[in-house]
């Protein structure tokens, strides 16, 4: 015999009674819960996948052929065009005003770094290809570091660390967790590692829309925030610093991110699923 949870029905039909029960359980309780809406349904997940697909694919063909020597443009054309050919959107092309297809971060650059015919890839830099994909109204996001010709050690260093970070974070975004603990847990790592967690920027919810919530800020405590429950899906993108985190908008343009003392950051992001027993990396 079926069991009904007394009340409103906070998941969507085709979530177990056990998730509800579960979900109800915290709402007694008083925990911080995600709106209903961003539980997704099977026929949302089913096109979040199909943009995560094409998004993943995106980001293997630019590592198949970044370069020493190419511009951030050429980059900003081959993401316009793979995208297109998939017959999908590049989500940041005029989002808010944003006036390329595609974030490239170098050095000391955080994020939404604009495409340029006159900045070159060289030898020696770091830098961060962010690329979101919409597909039939569905979205996807990603980002991966690529390291040019001859890197310094310390700064290969940076990339891994900001690596394990983002990945401690997907480790520790676990069903009924808090958003709290995957913000302490990134944070430990980067300051254990003497770096620091860009703290004006985080993590979000994705999916239905480019930005949704929940903000997921990547430094934090254990056993605070929002409540993580099945079906919510969201980024995981810690910036990490060499040195402060503290950080600057370039007025030039309105759009990038650079660190305050001039030293390098790095990035790595990937979009998750929250399972019943776990979560799914929906975008590496």
């Amino acid at each position: 015999m079926k069991k009904f949870v007394k009340g409103v029905r906070f998941t969507p039909k085709n979530y177990s009674d056990e998730v509800e029960e579960k979900i109800q359980h915290y709402k007694k309780e008083g925990y911080k819960l995600p709106s209903r809406h961003l539980l997704r349904t099977e026929e949302q997940l089913a096109g979040i996948r199909e943009s995560a697909k094409i998004n993943t694919a995106l980001l293997d063909y630019i590592s198949a052929n970044i370069r020493e020597g190419m511009s951030t443009a050429e980059i900003d054309h081959m993401v316009y065009e793979f995208t297109t050919d998939h017959d999908a959107i590049p989500a940041p092309f005029l989002y808010e005003g944003f006036p390329k297809s595609v974030c490239t971060s170098i050095n000391d650059v955080v994020c939404h770094g604009i495409p340029s015919t006159k900045e070159f890839l060289r030898s020696g830099d770091i830098v961060n290809v962010d690329v979101s994909t919409i597909y039939k109204g569905y979205f996807s996001d990603a980002s991966r570091m690529y390291m040019i010709g001859d890197v310094k050690q310390e700064m290969q260093r940076l990339v891994q660390v900001a690596k394990e970070c983002r990945d401690i974070g997907v480790q520790t975004a676990q069903p009924w967790a808090r958003l709290g603990d995957v913000g302490a847990a990134i944070q430990e790592h980067a300051e254990k590692n003497g770096y620091s967690v860009v703290r004006d920027l985080c993590g979000h919810g994705v999916g239905i829309k480019f930005h949704e919530e929940p903000d997921v800020e990547h430094f934090g405590k254990r056993g605070t925030g929002m409540l993580i429950v099945p079906g919510m899906t969201f980024t995981i993108e810690p910036m990490i610093n060499m040195g402060t985190y503290e950080v600057f908008i370039d007025e030039a343009d309105g759009w990038t991110v650079c660190t305050d003392d001039g030293l390098p950051s790095a990035q790595w992001e990937s979009m998750i699923l929250i399972t019943e027993t776990g979560n799914e990396i929906l975008t590496e």
